[in-house]
């Protein structure tokens, strides 16, 4: 299991939730936040996380194992600026840069999320398939339309959002609540 002895590279930059579970091969990128109750599990794979991305409550990030004649191995990669909402459940799959997954999506084996998707909540990416630039919604997942102008300006503003904050809670868990 080369892939579980590995440990986690995390720039100082980066945040992880005392509760939140990273194991194995995961590189971060800077600026990365992962919150609280998320399992990345990069045990028979590696997982790369672009900077800038958040990965929120809850969420599930593992990889597929490569098994000679049975399967064949696929990490998770996810860019730089992507919102992985709560509870969503990535596997094995690639998300491009500046992106949005919706609370509580399923991202399968082998798919492939372009830049300036909106996967919606609830929706189930099956696996191998190419989701274009746009709104994705429905299981399975299908593409909508294109973003509006206010929705691709969100996806930034999400991703900054979320820098900031996990600054304010790394001074949290080291200085405690204001008084």
């Amino acid at each position: 299991a080369p892939y579980l002895l590995r440990a986690p590279l995390i720039p100082k930059s980066s945040w992880i939730h005392p509760s939140a579970v990273v194991q194995g091969d995961v590189v971060l990128g800077e600026n990365v936040s992962i919150w609280p109750c998320t399992t990345v599990r990069a045990d028979v794979n590696k997982i790369r996380i672009g900077e800038r991305t958040n990965i929120q409550d809850g969420c599930v990030l593992h990889v597929r194992g490569h098994y000679e004649g049975k399967q064949v191995g696929q990490g998770l990669e996810i860019g730089e600026a992507v919102s992985i909402g709560h509870k969503a459940c990535l596997h094995a799959c690639t998300i491009e840069s500046r992106t949005l997954i919706g609370i509580g999506a399923i991202v399968l084996d082998g798919a492939v999320v372009k830049e300036g998707v909106i996967i919606a909540a609830g929706a189930l990416v099956p696996p191998s398939k190419v989701c274009e630039a746009g709104l994705w919604a429905g299981t399975p997942a299908k593409r909508l339309r294109d973003l509006t102008p206010s929705e691709k300006n969100m996806l930034l503003w999400t991703a900054d959002n979320y820098v900031k904050l996990k600054e304010e809670w790394r001074k949290f868990m080291v200085d405690g609540p204001s008084k």
